[in-house]
């Protein structure tokens, strides 16, 4: 799952049953060679100015990687069955070792989404990476099929996200009607904007035949991966399809198999409900700082009253300097605060809650600053287009909207919070204009790898722990680090030093834990500057104790 509005970086996904078909059968012809595609060597040169800026702005205060990020360009098939054919471009970029001699390897890696841009998510990867590891390994950054810099980059409607949005609703008659159309209306104009064919040729399968074809372009005979969230499902599908070509393959925030992508909607529903609901009991624990109620409930009221309020009278906001207008209704309010169910991190939580408290204030200009869209205008919908294009076509998804009304209906009355915005956000899939494929079977080959490490916190909430256990058994001889208790979505590199450390270990030393699975503790709650808890903030809320996802 990817909200429409993203404020905070985070990779995600949304979530049919898994058909089964074989690995072969369901890749086509000539998999194990991409198609019968072989690609030119990739060819480094020095990146544009502004996307070298936009690495130094982002990433250099961890690791000066603006200064030898590298570019390349690597054409493609559109469509491998015809590897001769029309032609299109990802776009590469490697971050290149620091140590002296060859590099241990490429490490090629992908952010999830689908529709996340990876080019960037290479230099961010080897700028959080230790020491010994930047000193090691290059890393290989790309952008998918249709993705940012890659050609063509697919678009659909940029006015789509123009605030304030109708409101989500509970499955009633009015928000139905309004969102089906606004659905199809968005599914047609993809169609429209598709002039080359791409929405055919970007199943999760079209990437895995590029993934190999980068493995060529560098000229290396193994493939070392990271993929985080829908990188998962990518990696094990590479490793189903072209089984003897992985060396290491580490997967971090697992999406489970079994569930793509129906499902594992429905399934990110309920622990989304479940994170918002600890965190409002955060909020509640530091009503010091907060002053929103010194209980979970009395914040869970404070934040429904407010949906119903922003329904009735959405808050607008003008810029003084640039002029824009951001607008904040009930869909808005959602999406953004929604990362708070994504991550648990200081910067994130607290700013939520200050947001929250700014609207308590009157403080509008902060309120709209930080859960408003703009009005006009449009926006970059690539992600969003890229998203909906790999899962309506990677698996069919239910034809009738009754099955999605029911399921949903069922959801929504005990874990409301983002349901029927997640059913919004999916909802083109009814009407998307190409046919949908079969998925791989994910783990079905005799020469499947037995040493792929895994990665997964308990109640991540966009990959839940249940599918982590799924890709795990079918992933037969892999390897799961378990963080107990925590609401991160992907651990690697997010503070934990024993994460770290097996991850530096199995890449460095191709050291895998000792037991199958292995147990590395939470992090525990971020502590607001100069906070003190209120002892009252649990009642209502349960606990907050390390709970495991049930």
């Amino acid at each position: 799952m990817k909200r429409i509005v993203v404020v905070a970086a985070a990779a995600g996904l949304g979530l049919t049953g898994l058909g089964a078909a074989s690995a072969q059968a369901a890749a086509g012809p000539s998999a194990g060679s991409a198609g019968g595609f072989d690609p030119a060597a990739a060819k480094w040169h020095a990146c544009p100015a502004d996307f070298v800026k936009t690495v130094h702005d982002n990433y250099d205060a961890l690791y000066p990687v603006s200064t030898i990020v590298q570019c390349a360009e690597l054409q493609v098939p559109l469509d491998y069955a015809k590897p001769k054919g029309k032609k299109i471009t990802l776009q590469l970029t490697r971050t290149p070792h620091t140590g002296s001699g060859p590099a241990k390897g490429d490490i090629v890696v992908n952010p999830g989404g689908p529709g996340g841009g990876g080019a960037l998510f290479g230099p961010r990867v080897f700028a959080q990476n230790s020491a010994p590891m930047r000193a090691a390994y290059n890393v290989i950054g790309f952008d998918p099929r249709g993705v940012g810099m890659s050609v063509p980059a697919l678009s659909c409607d940029p006015n789509y996200t123009n605030a304030p949005r109708p409101d989500y609703g509970t499955g009633d008659r009015k928000s139905v009607a309004t969102w089906l159309k606004l659905s199809k209306g968005y599914a047609q104009a993809c169609g429209k904007a598709d002039k080359i064919g791409l929405l055919n040729h970007i199943k999760t399968i079209d990437s895995v035949r590029d993934v190999e074809s980068i493995r060529k372009a560098l000229g290396n005979k193994k493939l070392d991966y990271y993929g985080a969230s829908y990188g998962t499902y990518l990696g094990s599908t590479y490793a189903t399809v072209y089984p003897k070509n992985v060396g290491r393959m580490v997967l971090d925030g697992n999406v489970g198999p079994s569930d793509v992508w129906y499902d594992a909607n429905l399934n990110q529903d309920i622990q989304f409900d479940i994170n918002i609901e600890y965190y409002f009991g955060w909020i509640a624990k530091y009503d010091s700082v907060y002053h929103l109620g010194t209980t979970q409930a009395a914040v869970h009221k404070f934040f429904y009253d407010l949906r119903a309020k922003l329904k009735a009278k959405p808050v607008y906001w003008t810029d003084p300097d640039s002029g824009q207008t951001l607008a904040v209704g009930p869909d808005e309010l959602t999406d953004v605060i929604l990362n708070a169910g994504y991550r648990r991190s200081q910067a994130v939580w607290n700013a939520y809650a200050v947001g929250l408290r700014a609207y308590k204030t009157g403080d509008t200009a902060t309120f709209a600053g930080t859960f408003g869209a703009q009005t006009t205008g449009g926006a970059d919908d690539n992600g969003y287009a890229v998203y909906s294009a790999v899962q309506c076509t990677d698996v069919q998804w239910p034809t009738k909207w009754s099955k999605w009304q029911r399921d949903n209906e069922r959801i929504n009355a005990k874990h409301p919070f983002e349901t029927w915005g997640n059913a919004w956000y999916n909802a083109p899939c009814l009407f998307w204009p190409a046919k949908a494929g079969k998925p791989v079977n994910v783990g079905h080959t005799k020469d499947l790898p037995k040493n792929i490490l895994m990665f997964q916190s308990t109640a991540d909430a966009a990959t839940p722990y249940e599918g982590a256990l799924d890709m795990h058994r079918r992933l037969k001889g892999s390897h799961l680090v378990v963080q107990d208790g925590d609401r991160t979505h992907c651990i690697v590199h997010r503070g934990s030093a024993a994460v770290d450390a097996y991850f530096d270990a199995y890449f460095l030393n191709g050291e895998l834990p000792k037991k199958d699975t292995v147990h590395v503790p939470q992090l525990g709650d971020p502590v607001p500057p100069g906070a003190q808890a209120s002892t009252k903030s649990l009642s209502g809320a349960g606990s907050l104790k390390n709970d495991v996802i049930r």
